[in-house]
């Protein structure tokens, strides 16, 4: 691949401008979530158009929809007739900065300290969305051309759920056509190692309230004789699982659809490097449970769950007030893996605490606005092949096949509404504080990136 050099110099001369890009991008507060920044999100969409029409001759659209627009882009000049076509994603849209008293610079000024850019968003998703940006941009200085036919959907929802891409998705499968997608998003596992992502669970969600008398109750003269939503809540909600030390999910049915692992993926998954003491460390939780005959990752990545994610009722301020409250509530949500679909485990998990509502106390269930479904790519799928190969070129060892525990519904989309498999490419890792203050993204990352998407469109052009 040495006719590559060009490119890869090209890049390598450009580091301290495109570093200078992303902090101009990171410096757009693209607050999706928050109605005040709603002019913010529409100019960080116009940024990314703008890169994309700078980067070379594509055709560049800024579509609209009910929320943050989508801007997609497009060249389809790979020579050859055979090249494939990867439809590239990512998302503009940053999470809140709150609490921002915990930052150690301003969330909006990206900050460059010990090899780490600081930013709100600058590792989810600003920083790895450039990278291939950047390099369509390369290619073109070079040779005038990418070595495969390329499409861009970028994203302004993505912090606040994609509320508006599947019906895009639908709407535009003709525009989308590709034979794969390469998230920009995703996150590598750690920041020492190359992994690529091949799998995320799907997700589910509920909130319950419980009611007994139709007020508050002095609990002196009522307590005893009428049921207490907190203690009903606290039962019904044990129900759930087995009882300790037996982690697993007791509601009828809830496996019944669940895909098994195969041997080889429990062997592979046995072979990664994983210190379950150091882990246990870093989270600060005493040991590790859950659902007996699995380890701890392949709990994290294979397995569903049924997690409470809040419960509250009753007096919540300073001192004592003793009453027995009229009413308890608690969220939950389910991460689902194959083969499992969002509403089913909805209507399974409403029906067994419909079944164990404690007596004296009545329930109303209200399942989430939408779920989403788990994904995957086929681990020998030629594009995860063609990224094993890329992410040694640069990094000199094998990439670990690894699989994420949180949910990206656009993958799921892609895979239900188009047949498309998403592949994670992103040079972010979870330990970069996305979502929390102080985050930052590696600034070897961003180079090691720019080399890796370059080998890896070099790769899938052959």
């Amino acid at each position: 691949m040495s006719d590559l050099a060009p490119v890869l110099a090209r890049l390598e001369a450009g580091h301290d401008r495109i570093l200078g890009e992303l902090k101009e991008f990171a410096a757009i507060p693209s607050v999706s979530t928050d109605p005040a920044h709603a002019a913010d999100v529409r100019v960080a969409a116009a940024w990314v158009a703008a890169k994309l029409t700078a980067a070379g001759p594509f055709t560049v659209r800024t579509m609209p929809t009910p929320g943050a627009s989508v801007v997609y882009a497009e060249w389809l000049g790979a020579p050859g007739g055979g090249a494939p076509t990867a439809l590239i994603y990512g998302h503009y849209d940053v999470q809140p900065e709150d609490p921002v008293d915990k930052w150690h610079s301003p969330p909006f000024t990206p900050t460059l300290r010990d090899g780490r850019l600081y930013a709100r968003g600058v590792s989810d998703d600003k920083g790895p969305l450039l990278i291939p940006i950047k390099v369509a941009e390369a290619f073109f200085a070079e040779r005038g051309r990418l070595p495969l036919n390329v499409k861009f959907l970028i994203e302004g929802e993505e912090e606040i759920g994609s509320r508006h891409l599947e019906a895009f998705i639908a709407e535009h499968r003709d525009l989308l056509a590709a034979d794969f997608v390469l998230s920009a998003d995703g996150a590598m596992w750690r920041s020492d190692e190359p992994s690529l992502t091949v799998s995320n669970r799907g997700l589910a969600g509920l909130e319950i309230t419980l009611t007994g008398a139709a007020k508050d109750l002095h609990s002196g003269r009522h307590g005893g004789s009428v049921a207490n939503p907190l203690h009903a809540m606290a039962r019904l909600i044990a129900s759930l699982h087995r009882p300790p030390p037996d982690g697993r999910v007791a509601v009828a049915g809830f496996y019944d659809r669940v895909r098994e692992l195969s041997a080889a993926d429990r062997a592979e998954i046995a072979r990664l490097p994983f210190d379950e003491r150091a882990y246990l460390a870093q989270v600060g939780a005493p040991a590790a449970v859950g659902e007996p005959g699995y380890s701890t990752l392949e709990r994290q990545w294979t397995r569903p769950t049924i997690e409470v994610n809040g419960m509250w009722g009753g007096y919540q301020g300073p001192g004592t007030k003793t009453i027995v409250p009229s009413e308890a509530h608690a969220k939950i949500t389910c991460r689902l893996v194959p083969d499992q679909d969002p509403d089913e485990v909805v209507a399974l998990v409403t029906k067994h605490l419909e079944t164990h509502v404690p007596p004296g106390t009545r329930l109303v269930v209200h399942p989430g606005d939408h779920g989403a479904r788990p994904a995957h790519i086929a681990r020998d799928h030629h594009v995860v092949k063609a990224a094993e190969a890329a992410l040694e070129r640069v990094y000199g060892v094998a990439p670990l096949i690894v699989r994420m525990g949180g949910t990206v519904p656009m993958a799921e989309y892609f895979q239900r509404l188009m047949g498309l498999s998403t592949l994670y490419f992103s040079f972010s890792t979870g330990d970069e504080d996305f979502h929390a203050p102080n985050e930052f993204f590696r600034v070897h990352r961003l180079h090691e990136g720019l080399a890796a998407w370059a080998h890896l469109w070099e790769h899938l052009g052959r």
